[in-house]
């Protein structure tokens, strides 16, 4: 279709203030998932409804990061108890899936987890959130939730710019990667005229529409016990996977107790593992140890560095389903242990190896009400999307979350049937002196953790707004002492940090460097937004 400009073009900077309200707000990376939400609030809804409803549509209108297919982790802070609930709806590894089995059968790719394919999908948690996440906190039921996205899937909505990057991008890549039978399914939902979708294009997905509304109307038991686990056995079958009914049969979401951290006069909030919301932690743990009187210092950038660096190389030797961990995940945010690993911190930069602590492709959303109630809420295919697995008829995209396992059974990470994976989807939450202060998050694989780090420092140390916080040029530590930064960056800091020994490279990929989303709750009841700017988010409020 042709259009007189670029959309994605943008050759001059622009500005974002942040977003006042006092009814209720949602922020997304989508516009029309927000105004799923602000339907739900507007209807009856609370935050809780609000964020099932917007994480319904983000299936439908970014599947480019996500689908029904995918896995979820919520932080609810519930107004009425005055207390924060963490949600872990990541799914286990197929009870027949092993080491040995993937071996034996060549399901591996040169001894590792494959990309692609069924052999790397885990039992999918997203609808189980969902159904929770109704269950226990929301007004309406989950059919009115998931009613605004069974209404996009079926009458259309338009391609918005960088969906459409993603979907190309997504469609080459697929072309080179993922051939055959198996992927037919895939290219038939996705890219039904034989390209992707360009900005501006109506989409269609009915029999995504369908499966939605099949979900909604038996509260997601038609997905782990009903038609459509049926048919997701059949295909794993047909295309040897090691997916099957009894493992969706089995499954259950796991409410957990959120874990924290003291940071300079808050407590950032995050999902014990088997997510990585505890590297965030780590590294916030570590950095709680300094004075940052200013943010553009290279001494600043140089110890967040080289925290998040420590905090990784820990998170890569011990992380995983809390099941298989070797120590109590609570010993990595020992205060005392901070302190140690921010001595070890010198002038230049340094390569990392774990230490001993002391015995003692995703969607980002966020929602508040005027009630105080808020929801911090994630949702991931891993990679784009996913594994390129579509089942048949339904308009499942498949999340890959399995590509994270190991194959070597010496590692923290190792295969196992039933294992959670070390898992990269992560929300936040902050709090001060116990009162929620309100939701935030970064999507985007490793990347999150750092970009929770950054805007948490930005807000607490910096006092920028929501906003502000979000739109600050951002790093990314890469491995070794290899660090990328956006071009907005400033290149004289680059400059001062490679005289430090951090290797920094300039990065064109905007969307490399994560996408966020932040709610603020004021004394007065007021709520003030920031959503992302390198993405087609938006913020609906009244």
């Amino acid at each position: 279709m042709y259009t007189p400009f670029d959309p994605v073009y943008q050759p001059y900077s622009s500005q974002r203030y942040p977003i006042y309200a006092r009814g209720g707000m949602v922020n997304c990376s989508s516009p029309q998932a927000a105004a799923a939400g602000l339907e739900a609030l507007q209807n009856g809804g609370n935050a809780m409804d609000a964020a099932v409803a917007a994480a319904a549509a983000l299936t439908v209108v970014e599947p480019s990061a996500n689908g029904i297919g995918s896995d979820a982790f919520a932080l609810v802070w519930s107004a009425k108890d005055q207390k924060l609930y963490g949600l872990n709806s990541s799914g286990p590894a197929p009870m027949a899936a092993s080491i040995e089995k993937l071996l034996a059968d060549g399901s591996d790719e040169n001894g590792k987890m494959p990309t692609y394919g069924w052999t790397p999908v885990t039992v999918p948690g997203a609808p189980m959130a969902w159904a929770e996440l109704t269950r226990r906190f929301g007004r309406r039921t989950l059919a009115q939730n998931v009613a605004p996205a069974v209404r996009y899937a079926r009458e259309g909505y338009p391609c918005s710019p960088n969906l459409a990057v993603m979907w190309k991008r997504a469609f080459d890549k697929f072309q080179k990667t993922c051939t055959g039978p198996v992927f037919d399914e895939w290219y038939k939902t996705f890219t039904p005229e034989g390209k992707p979708y360009e900005a501006g294009d109506l989409i269609r997905l009915p029999n995504h529409a369908d499966t939605l509304e099949a979900i909604g109307e038996t509260d997601a038991a038609a997905f782990y016990t009903g038609e459509i686990a049926k048919k997701i056995d059949a295909d794993s079958k047909k295309f040897g996977g090691y997916l099957r009914y009894e493992d969706l049969a089995a499954y259950q979401a796991k409410w957990v107790e959120p874990i924290k951290v003291d940071y300079h006069g808050y407590q950032v909030c995050e999902i014990p593992p088997n997510g990585q919301g505890i590297v965030a932690l780590m590294a916030l743990n570590i950095l709680k140890e300094f004075d940052f009187p200013e943010k553009e210092s290279a001494l600043t950038y140089h110890r967040q560095l080289e925290a998040m660096k420590m905090a990784f190389a820990d998170a890569f030797h011990y992380v995983t389903d809390p099941d298989h961990m070797e120590l109590d995940y609570h010993r990595l945010l020992d205060p005392a242990y901070g302190a140690q690993r921010a001595a070890e911190i010198g002038e230049t930069a340094q390569v990392y190896t774990h230490s001993i602590p002391p015995k003692s492709g995703t969607v980002y959303l966020c929602c508040a009400d005027g009630e105080g109630n808020m929801v911090s809420f994630i949702q991931s295919n891993y990679m784009g999307f996913g594994s390129g697995v579509v089942v048949t008829g339904t308009g499942v995209s498949l999340q890959n979350r399995g590509h994270d396992f190991s194959l070597d059974e010496k590692d923290a990470n190792a295969l196992k049937p039933g294992k959670r994976s070390y898992h990269t989807i992560i929300p936040g939450f902050l709090m001060k002196d116990g009162k929620a202060v309100g939701p935030f998050g970064v999507m985007g694989g490793y990347m999150q953790p750092q970009g929770h780090v950054q805007v948490v420092m930005n807000y607490v140390d910096f006092h920028l707004d929501p906003q502000q916080a979000l739109d600050a040029p951002r790093w990314q530590w890469m491995r070794d002492n290899t660090v990328t930064v956006e071009t907005r960056f400033c290149m004289e800091m680059a400059r001062k940090l490679q005289r430090l020994g951090h290797d920094i490279r300039a990065d064109l990929s905007t969307p490399s460097f994560g996408r966020g989303q932040m709610i603020v709750r004021l004394d007065n009841g007021v709520l003030v937004g920031g959503t992302e700017s390198r993405t087609d988010s938006n913020i609906a409020c009244y």
